[in-house]
């Protein structure tokens, strides 16, 4: 059977282990980090039909993506569209420069990239999955729903189901067999907001339009408060909000040294991380991701079963 294989140029300051393993939702499925091969495989969608690969670097710092069948020359430009989001390779050096220039700590192991979905909705959908809920909630909820509304690509593997497909998802098979929750309804509306093209994705991503109205119109959709807001904001690669919840104050506590009440330290938080502008998310977020990492080890060494347990820095 014929498989496409695609090679994809980078920057040489990519590195795929550090950029992937850069953000909690490379161990959500179907996302799936090979530690051993160093590899990120996962299903992607395409209108057709979905289809698995599995993304290494190479020895030039190219990456090559193997599918499981032959793809169309048109979801081949689909495929690099996705993977382009997924890894962030849009990010401009100079974008990466200005942040190591704000926040130096980073610029020796070059973080700058945050993993995402290769899908506006996708990440969506996660982080409505990660609010007011323990990691291994997420972790499941995301497990079912790729299970359960997902479609089965050539090898057996599911992908993340479509706004399509969510969208025609009764509640009750939601709730009762992807253990969402409260969730139910909101993801329902949110998918039918995207099929509708009610969220509309050139404006978010305009560089043109404002990080205030971004926020704004994010607040407003179902589900979308002001940590998931700030969130989604990230996963633009708008970074100028940070994403507070109860692991920003755990973090401030415990490795800033913050005292007082949690909208006393939400104040400190916000003043610590302002001189950073633009950048104030990944500034937060890689301080917080090195405190697991000096719990845990290299985050491209863990292994997700492991991680689903593990992740917080409650249980750390």
């Amino acid at each position: 059977m014929a498989r496409s294989t695609l090679s994809i140029r980078v920057g040489e300051d990519f590195d795929l282990a550090r950029d992937v393993c850069s953000y909690g939702y490379f161990v959500l499925l179907p996302n799936y980090w090979d530690v051993k091969n160093q590899s990120l495989s996962r299903v992607l969608e395409f209108d057709d039909a979905p289809s698995a690969c599995v993304i290494d670097q190479r020895a030039d710092g190219s990456l090559r993506a193997r599918f499981d069948r032959k793809l169309t020359r048109e979801e081949q430009k689909s495929a690099r569209e996705q993977i382009t989001r997924m890894l962030s390779l849009d990010l401009e050096p100079k974008e990466i420069k200005a942040f190591h220039k704000l926040d130096p700590r980073w610029k020796k192991s070059g973080r700058a990239r945050l993993f995402r979905s290769p899908t506006l909705f996708e990440d969506v959908i996660k982080t409505v999955t990660s609010c007011n809920v323990a990691w291994p909630s997420t972790v499941n909820m995301n497990r079912r729903l790729c299970e359960v509304c997902g479609r089965r690509s050539a090898s057996g593997a599911y992908s993340f189901p479509s706004a399509k497909k969510l969208s025609r998802t009764r509640v009750g098979t939601l709730r009762g067999r992807c253990r969402v929750g409260y969730r139910d309804q909101r993801i329902v509306d949110l998918a039918k907001m995207f099929v509708r093209g009610e969220i509309d994705e050139g404006w978010l991503n305009d560089p043109s339009t404002h990080d205030d109205e971004v926020f704004k119109f994010l607040i407003t959709l179902p589900g979308i408060g002001p940590y998931a807001a700030g969130n989604i904001m990230q996963l633009l690669g708008r970074c100028s909000r940070l994403a507070i919840d109860t692991e920003t104050i755990r973090h401030a506590k415990k490795v800033l040294g913050y005292t007082g009440t949690d909208a006393q330290i939400t104040k400190k938080i916000k003043a610590h991380y302002e001189p950073f502008g633009d950048h104030q998310f990944r500034s937060y977020w890689f301080e917080l991701w090195e405190f697991y990492e000096s719990k845990a080890g290299p985050s491209h060494t863990w292994e997700r079963d492991q991680v689903s347990t593990t992740f917080t820095a409650a249980n750390l």
